[in-house]
């Protein structure tokens, strides 16, 4: 965000013409647009509220009600951490008895947010100048919170007792950094303040490898209604259950973790397709923990490399979507096409794992055109491609 632009925003005029602006609706921003011109309204107010405006329409998926009194940069939205995640990560510091965070990289001020709502001081910075002004205001309901427009790895750290980093993990492009030692501030970096302070936890990108895991730490996978959000990577007294790795599984409002044994998930076995499929969140599929879930409901991998369980009886997992298998097919364009139509299928729900056939693709070539819906599986059983007529439970 330039620096007029937030000028304009934080003006008298500025942030009472944006907390009275309609909800935005794309379809109507270039009228609301020319009418505030023709208002004689200043161009980069009017372009900054628009933009704050079009912002918090999609930070309510985020921040619900909370984006209403809050600003946003685009970079620092994308990265924000959802507020159903943050309060688990504010739990964390609480059951811990942290009174004091550092949040090394705050960003627009989720996660600080969070640890102020449970009572926790918090000492917040942010190298950019414009990102640690719009965390400022989104903060300024906390006293309990000060925010400084600095290098978060300079802080000073007498009196804290927990720390928090979130490293930037893209550049300015907007391409995507996957060398932890180019994030900002660097992985290694943020991992040596835990030598002085023991309670540190780290927000990173879910498709971290297990390999870089450090050997202290709980990595926990979280998702948040089924999409993988994070991986969060938690030490000394922030992982009261010790070093491993777990998943956080976030639908509404249940919370729901998956958690190995100190020897590790145990090993699934692998059979053939039973009359039930069971398709595991992807926060345990990225935590390595589909064993896990396949001993809890006694079933079975379809296929030693595919995320897909089976079983022969109806079992109830809140990790884990479940369907019932109705058929079971080789894979064949011709052969489903011919199913399907026999069957009057029009609306096709296309599922797909270990196989690179898009659904887009297999849509195509089938040319449905009836009036039923149906659910297609396309994945390995025992390394052979196979089609799984399903429907859900």
């Amino acid at each position: 965000m330039e620096p007029e632009a937030l000028a304009a925003l934080l003006s008298p005029q500025g942030w009472a013409l944006l907390q009275a602006l309609p909800p935005y609706d794309e379809r109507l921003a270039l009228q609301v647009s020319q009418r505030l011109h023709d208002e004689g309204l200043d161009p980069t107010l009017v372009a900054a509220v628009l933009t704050q405006s079009r912002l918090r329409a999609r930070a309510r998926g985020k921040f619900g009600d909370f984006a209403d009194g809050m600003l946003f940069t685009r970079t620092g939205l994308e990265q924000a951490t959802r507020l159903t995640v943050a309060a688990h990560h504010a739990q964390r510091y609480r059951a811990a008895d942290i009174t004091c965070v550092a949040d090394l990289t705050c960003g627009i001020g989720a996660d600080t947010m969070a640890f102020a709502g449970v009572g926790l001081t918090v000492r917040a910075a942010d190298t950019d100048e414009a990102t640690a002004a719009v965390a400022t205001v989104n903060l300024r309901h906390f006293p309990e919170v000060t925010v400084a427009h600095t290098d978060g790895m300079t802080l000073d750290l007498d009196g804290v007792d927990g720390l928090w980093a979130d490293p930037a993990r893209r550049r300015r492009s907007g391409s995507r950094v996957f060398d932890p030692a180019a994030f900002s501030p660097a992985l290694d970096q943020v991992l040596a303040l835990r030598e002085r302070v023991p309670a540190l936890g780290i927000k990173l990108g879910p498709g971290l490898a297990h390999s870089a895991v450090p050997d202290d730490a709980r990595a926990q996978w979280v998702s948040v209604d089924g999409d993988v959000v994070e991986v969060g990577l938690w030490f000394g007294p922030l992982a009261p259950e010790g070093p491993g790795r777990s998943a956080l599984v976030l639908t509404g409002d249940a919370a729901h973790t998956v958690a190995a044994g100190p020897d590790g998930p145990p090993r699934a076995a692998t059979g053939p397709v039973g009359g039930y499929l069971y398709e595991p969140d992807g926060a345990v599929i990225r935590a390595g923990l589909v064993g896990q879930v396949a001993a809890d409901i006694d079933s079975r991998l379809v296929d030693p490399t595919i995320a897909y369980l089976t079983c022969d009886h109806r079992a109830t997992s809140p990790v884990a979507a479940g369907y019932r298998v109705l058929d079971n097919l080789p894979f064949g364009v011709k052969t489903l096409r011919t199913y399907l139509r026999q069957r009057d299928v029009g609306r096709l729900e296309v599922k797909k794992r270990g196989t690179a056939v898009t659904p887009e693709t297999l849509r195509a070539q089938l040319g449905l055109r009836g009036s039923a819906a149906a659910t297609v599986v396309l994945t390995r059983v025992a390394g052979a491609q196979r089609v799984l007529v399903v429907e859900r439970l």
